[in-house]
């Protein structure tokens, strides 16, 4: 295996993806954008779990310490439920401190979920208690099956 002055040569790569200029890194082909990466950490740092219910959808996402005020859940495209905000410090709380190890995640958070056919989006209800976001998405009910029709045939 290669290695790069003690590293491995992907997460070279990574990294000066992330530290490049805008310009030249929505530039350069084969290479995701930084607003592509952003969006792929936000998303892989937001953990949910999607459960279906016999009349229902419900979206269960984690949001430790954070309120319902900074969350926002929208549909995109007719068909794409995003949950998404921001984490932030309390700077009033941490004014003259010096953190000795920082690991919550702080920042933008994102998560996109596509929705099946089924799904009614006009009686979408979200609620956040403990730290969990539950978005509930009533399923439509199933389509009437259509009744064949009869044509008389006329005899001549």
């Amino acid at each position: 295996m290669d290695l790069e002055f003690g590293r491995f040569p992907i997460f070279s790569i990574l990294e000066d993806m992330l530290e490049a200029p805008e310009e030249q890194t929505e530039k350069t082909r084969n290479n995701p954008s930084r607003a592509y990466m952003r969006d792929a950490k936000a998303m892989a740092a937001t953990p949910a779990d999607v459960i279906e219910h016999p009349d229902a959808y419900v979206f269960a996402v984690d949001m430790p310490g954070i309120k319902g005020d900074e969350i926002q859940v929208q549909i995109e495209n007719e068909n794409v439920l995003v949950v998404s905000g921001k984490r932030q410090r309390d700077n009033k709380e941490n004014e003259g401190v010096k953190f000795v190890r920082m690991e919550r995640r702080m920042g933008k958070f994102m998560r996109k979920f596509q929705l099946p056919d089924n799904a009614d989006l006009e009686k979408i209800s979200a609620a956040c208690n403990d730290g969990v976001l539950k978005v509930t998405i009533p399923k439509l009910p199933p389509p009437e099956p259509k009744k064949p029709k009869t044509i008389q045939v006329q005899v001549a």
